[in-house]
């Protein structure tokens, strides 16, 4: 089954399959397949052409893929440009949402600290 140009797999069940579409989780699969009155545990290659279309037309009205990246990337470039917190949080690339960055965040911020080994050199064999 391909929604958008994406393939479902059709060995898992749809309410995990359906993940494979960049902006829906397991919680937003679940509301589709209730939404279309198909069972969670059914999987991709046991649906009707029907079923299927009815899938379809329900994620095809959803944000999501390249139209969720876009905006998210335009709230983001927004928050840059009025020079907010978190867009200068965004502009260094340090964390957004109030983590430490004492101990975490260090590869992002580039203080990437290697742990001392033995000591000891391998030896040259002779």
């Amino acid at each position: 089954m391909r929604i958008l140009g994406i393939n479902i797999p059709n060995e898992k069940r749809l309410e995990y399959g359906l993940t494979v579409l960049y902006g829906i989780g397991i919680p937003a699969a679940r509301k589709i397949l209730k939404e279309v009155k198909i069972e969670n545990s059914k999987e991709a290659k046991d649906l009707t052409p029907e079923e299927e279309n009815m899938i379809r037309k329900v994620v095809e009205g959803m944000k999501i893929e390249g139209n969720l990246k876009r905006e998210i990337g335009g709230n983001i470039k927004r928050l840059k440009d009025i020079k907010s917190h978190r867009g200068i949080r965004h502009l260094k690339r340090l964390p957004v949402r109030g983590q430490r960055t004492k101990t975490n965040s260090r590869t992002v911020r580039g203080n990437v600290r290697k742990t001392m080994g033995s000591g000891r050199r391998i030896a040259d064999k002779k």
